[in-house]
């Protein structure tokens, strides 16, 4: 067994943290900014059950601008420190294999990049390096160009090819299979429907035979439902976590954890004989 094996054998499905340390985030951006607050936020989350905390210091909300690696830096690398100091399991939500690096130097067990490698040509390569997780996200472009590419004949056919086809980059640069994790990508170029469809397509996207990883909550799909901004869409957001962890979705990404593991918990007890 490798180091990777407790964290992606079968069991549950995992409940994933978000702790956005940027001002712009489409749900909570600017609530924890300072690194006291966010570092008291992923402790909380940790506190509630997160799997994972997810620490992320560029925003990829629609139309957003990039910034500096050195922003990023300064923004993750000491929340990122003192989490994996108090031991939380930390990922990391970046695209630039310098931060990558920096953050697993410094403690953190997963690298979750929404381009699947192709923002930065060093961190499939990098990752391999390091010998950690890695979280592989359908990806078409850039947050500020993203909505011109959500453009498909079949989205669930379409995302599971280019997933595929990450795959095998991945494995040519010296990832392992086993320490591979999918993400298809929901809102990044993609509509709502788009996400709806994919949502409909579970057991093909699990059909890969790796673990997927989900990131619905509090999306901009999910207003057709619950029509209010992003926080009002928590209960939407609970209730895709239910439908995934019935169909065996390896985790769930989510700005609130324990009600989310209310719904793995129900989805399990539904799927015992």
């Amino acid at each position: 067994m490798t180091a990777a094996a407790p964290l992606l054998a079968l069991g549950p499905t995992r409940v994933v943290g978000i702790l956005n340390v940027t001002p712009d985030s489409f749900s909570d951006g600017g609530l924890y900014v300072d690194v006291d607050a966010a570092v008291a936020h992923g402790l909380e989350l940790a506190a509630e059950g997160a799997a994972l905390v997810d620490v992320g210091g560029e925003s990829t909300r629609p139309g957003a601008e990039r910034v500096s690696a050195q922003t990023e830096l300064q923004r993750v690398l000491p929340v990122v420190t003192r989490l994996a100091e108090a031991g939380v399991a930390v990922s990391v939500d970046t695209m630039r294999a310098d931060v990558a690096t920096r953050c697993i130097e410094a403690g953190a067990v997963v690298v979750n990049d929404v381009s699947g490698g192709l923002a930065d040509p060093d961190m499939l390569s990098t990752v391999a390096a390091l010998r950690c997780v890695y979280v592989a996200m359908h990806w078409r472009a850039h947050s500020a160009t993203m909505n011109q590419h959500a453009t498909y004949s079949d989205v669930v056919s379409e995302v599971v090819d280019e997933l595929l086809g990450r795959v095998k980059a991945a494995t040519i640069a010296g990832i392992e299979p086993d320490r591979l994790v999918l993400d298809p990508g929901l809102g990044f170029a993609k509509t709502g429907e788009h996400g709806w469809d994919l949502l409909r397509g579970v057991e093909t996207i699990h059909g890969i035979g790796l673990p997927v990883l989900w990131g619905a909550s509090r999306k901009g799909m999910l207003d057709p439902v619950a029509p209010g901004g992003p926080v009002a869409r928590d209960d939407a957001s609970v209730a895709i976590t239910t439908w995934l962890a019935t169909h065996g979705a390896w985790g769930v990404r989510t700005h609130t954890v324990a009600p989310h593991l209310t719904a793995v918990a129900v989805a399990t007890k539904l799927g015992q004989s």
